[in-house]
């Protein structure tokens, strides 16, 4: 069974910046999917960034520019590094992981991790 954990989240002042951690535990495959999934209360889930096996990323119109999605496939971590923060971006942050490549910002992934809580506020 994969298991991922999370961590990184905390309270950071507008413009400042965080990054996320999702250690992988389990079996993995070389092909995979792996993106981060934001929702805050009263919103629908949105997706975040994607990452698959050969590095190609995509990300939210609403974070280009300031997030950035990476790998670690021998340590098994999925990471995003958040820049310049809004406190539109307040919100539970989710890893997601599949063995399946290519399902980019879809919503129906295998693995989840239990969320982090980002919290942007001066």
């Amino acid at each position: 069974e994969v298991r991922l954990v999370e961590s990184g989240g905390g309270l950071v002042h507008p413009g400042g910046s965080l990054r996320l951690s999702c250690t992988i535990f389990g079996y993995a495959r070389i092909t995979f999917s792996g993106a981060w999934f934001r929702q805050s209360p009263g919103k629908e889930r949105e997706g975040v960034a994607y990452i698959d096996n050969y590095g190609g990323s995509v990300y939210a119109d609403s974070v280009k520019g300031r997030f950035t999605i990476s790998a670690d496939n021998y340590k098994k971590i999925l990471y995003l590094q958040m820049n310049s923060l809004k406190p539109e971006d307040t919100a539970m942050y989710y890893c997601a992981y599949d063995l399946r490549g290519g399902l980019q910002l879809r919503g129906d992934y295998s693995y989840w991790g239990q969320g982090t809580q980002v919290t942007v506020s001066s």
